[in-house]
């Protein structure tokens, strides 16, 4: 499969936009982790692909350079304002089932060596068993967060076509496929 034909097949789906580049042009930081355990988003030790469980971030920063090349993609959702927390929860979900599908498209034509990363917590099982001290129920379907792994977005997005701010009143998620 072309790189083109891995952009295209993320925009027939229905992501707003996708580029691929060098992996060794993801930017990471290791300050990302003291803001998951700030619990900026609500889900530090609410989710088995979240920090704490995620892993230790010198060792997940570590296994992204396993890898030579990313697809980025990201989905812009028009939201009533800035204050509208349910239209950016239905468009992390939204995100979410959509970076899946084209995982599910690609992946078989990437090889075996790959890691999919996406926005926020998992976000695949309505509650997540960590929460009941249960091992996750789809650990096949798992995803960490782009931050849990340390990638700086707005820097790495910086790097390529793509915009981190799409216009007021939009929210804009980002997810990776490195391979």
């Amino acid at each position: 499969m072309t790189h083109q034909m891995i952009i295209d097949t993320a925009l027939d789906l229905g992501l707003s936009g996708a580029v691929i580049f060098p992996a060794s042009e993801l930017v990471t930081d290791r300050a990302f982790r003291a803001m998951c355990a700030d619990n900026r988003c609500g889900m530090y030790g609410k989710c088995w692909t979240c920090p704490p469980d995620a892993g230790d971030i010198d060792e997940l920063i570590a296994r992204l350079g396993e890898f030579d090349t990313c697809l980025l993609y990201q989905t812009v959702t028009e939201i009533e304002d800035s204050y509208d927390f349910e239209g950016m929860q239905e468009a992390g979900n939204r995100h979410s089932t959509l970076g899946r599908t084209l995982a599910k498209r690609i992946l078989p034509e990437l090889g075996e060596k790959t890691l999919h990363l996406g926005a926020g917590g998992c976000r695949f099982c309505a509650r997540c068993a960590k929460r009941d001290d249960l091992p996750c129920r789809a650990p096949k379907e798992a995803l960490s967060s782009m931050e849990a792994y340390g990638i700086d977005v707005y820097r790495t997005v910086s790097k390529t076509s793509l915009k981190y701010i799409n216009g007021q009143d939009t929210v804009t998620y980002f997810g990776v496929i490195l391979f």
